[in-house]
């Protein structure tokens, strides 16, 4: 992610004075400037948009099919995690247990239960999460006037001088000054703060609601198994709405809003402002997002918790509406706060979400550049055959006519 160029610098390159040339006019030179931010490859049989777009598309299908295949590869994983954060192990040697649970059908029990929901949902989920964010973070910042959150190279620059009038981490005063007329007064830079604030609070509500009405229903069932999920589907008779949504989406969207708000919000905000800039490199930010990744997980856990055990409550007797209510507070009776978060249920946690977490941003900076130019390059191609064609089908016209 941190490729990709964010719009502040694509503004400040588009409107960079550039070396007069007596064949290249001023717009031209500005356009090549900011699709060169975007990727290298830039070529003038493609217009400057469908360049971007198909970068962009071949990104997006790249992480998707990355994300999709690291997470079917590491399914036992998730499989002992959803064990271990369900009401099914108990007790003394909960991890053991949830192993047995996981294996008890054989070796390769993990992988029978993903079904053609659960690829599909996985890749949406890693071409499209991120997106999503950026989408409504920069929609809801261009309704409320407000800066979006900092991303991409814009974690490598030095906190801006400006930035003891930030709050929440966004910037009152972003180098395009965009907003200096609305900041005039302290009034006003209250009104901002306040905008900002619930900007900054609604963009994850949203991308995380998102990822959960994409993936909740196969992560159900991945936990039930393909069977025995639409038998309890049949029993409950939900409307298709709601057999979009799936049982437990309450609690799948929260987990995923606080995870989105740990990647997108407060990782970029915290390493922006107080890491130490001598610091600052991809590596050091890989690490520390894994870390932040970790502390976000130890929040996450208690939500993936009592997504467990609420579908375990809603199987009951081949299927039932699902109530939170008697869900906590039967299993606060019953274990405690251990019921919702332990020391193993968080290690299960990491061992299922770290290793496509961790190894993703490598293989989007290190590994999809490669491929950039031959795709680049079949897409000059088709264009330039598509041209070829079209002008030889129009000269044959004018040598009949």
């Amino acid at each position: 992610v941190g490729a990709m160029s964010s719009p502040h610098e694509e503004a400040d390159e588009a409107t960079r004075p550039q070396n007069e040339s007596p064949n290249i006019s001023e717009g031209a030179i500005s356009s090549n400037v900011e699709v060169e931010a975007t990727s290298p490859h830039h070529s003038s049989a493609l217009s400057d948009e469908l360049e971007e777009s198909i970068i962009v598309a071949y990104r997006s299908i790249g992480l998707g099919a990355f994300g999709a295949s690291m997470r079917f590869a590491g399914m036992p994983l998730e499989k002992i995690a959803l064990f271990m954060n369900s009401s099914q192990v108990s007790g003394k040697r909960q991890f053991a247990q949830s192993i047995e649970l996981a294996f008890r059908e054989g070796a390769l029990a993990p992988y029978r239960v993903v079904g053609p929901a659960s690829m599909v949902a996985w890749f949406m989920q890693y071409s499209v999460m991120g997106l999503a964010f950026q989408f409504f973070d920069h929609a809801l910042s261009r309704t409320l006037g407000v800066a979006p959150v900092y991303y991409g190279e814009e974690l490598m620059e030095p906190p801006s001088v400006s930035s003891s009038r930030s709050w929440k981490g966004v910037e009152a005063n972003h180098d395009n000054n965009n907003n200096n007329d609305a900041l005039s007064s302290e009034s006003d830079y209250a009104s901002y703060r306040v905008k900002t604030l619930a900007k900054t609070m609604l963009a994850p509500v949203l991308a995380g609601s998102l990822e959960s009405s994409v993936a909740n229903r196969a992560e159900v069932q991945r936990y039930f198994g393909c069977s025995k999920f639409a038998a309890i589907e049949g029993k409950l008779g939900w409307n298709p709405v709601a057999r979009l949504f799936a049982p437990a989406f309450a609690s799948n969207a929260m987990r995923n809003v606080i995870m989105c708000n740990t990647s997108f919000v407060i990782t970029p905000i915290t390493y922006k402002l107080y890491f130490p800039q001598e610091k600052k490199s991809q590596g050091s930010l890989f690490w520390y997002g894994m870390g932040m990744n970790f502390a976000g997980n130890a929040v996450a856990i208690t939500q993936q918790a009592l997504w467990g055990r609420a579908l375990d409550y809603g199987a009951v007797n081949g299927g039932r509406n699902i109530k939170y209510s008697e869900v906590i507070r039967s299993s606060l009776k019953k274990e405690g706060m251990a019921a919702f978060i332990t020391l193993p249920k968080w290690c299960s946690r990491i061992l299922m979400n770290a290793p496509v977490q961790g190894s993703l941003p490598w293989f989007y900076n290190n590994v999809l550049p490669m491929g950039e130019g031959p795709v680049m390059d079949v897409a000059r191609w088709v264009t330039s055959s598509s041209a070829d064609y079209g002008t030889g089908d129009n000269h044959q016209a004018g040598s009949i006519s």
